[in-house]
């Protein structure tokens, strides 16, 4: 399947991107500050690749949440290109009826299988750590946190040629 997108310089160091879908997507610089830094968008567009993998398989899992979030933080290395070389992946959910290990599955599956921008970054020089902080509501209430593991650098997806 073939994605698009066309991008149109609106002076400065703005840019709008019109993707296949039909949607506008503004970047801008630092001294502009109009829109986020294109950089920005990659963080953005894994934490959300991955937010809609862990919802669905939550879902599928008939797991009883309230809420879910994904924290995402990048370490970017000086010299240019200013490529990530860390990524740290947070997913919070919270509900009466989540078992820490329904999640860790989740995770898993999404850092290994599921997500697209997840196996792109992981197969360059980007470290990602999938980690998860979980409260059970309730009367048999629990908090729970850990990493499910590390994916990249150079990892290769499971690719069928």
């Amino acid at each position: 399947m073939q994605k698009t997108v066309e991008v149109r310089w609106d002076g400065g160091m703005s840019f709008v991107a019109r993707t296949g879908s039909g949607h506008d997507v503004p970047t801008d610089d630092e001294d502009g500050d109009s829109a986020p830094r294109p950089t920005e968008l990659i963080l953005a567009g894994l934490a959300m690749c991955t937010g809609m993998d862990i919802v669905s398989i939550l879902d599928k899992q008939r797991q009883d949440y309230e809420s879910y979030q994904v924290h995402a933080t990048a370490e970017r290395r000086d010299e240019h290109p200013q490529i990530f070389t860390r990524i740290d992946l947070v997913h919070e959910v919270r509900g009466p009826g989540v078992t820490e290990a329904a999640v860790r599955r989740c995770i898993e599956l999404s850092g290994t299988k599921y997500c697209p921008v997840s196996a792109m970054l992981s197969a360059g020089d980007t470290e990602i750590h999938h980690r998860f902080r979980i409260e059970r509501t309730g009367p048999d209430g629990f908090k729970a946190e850990g990493e499910v593991m590390v994916t990249g650098p150079f990892q290769q997806s499971d690719i069928v040629s």
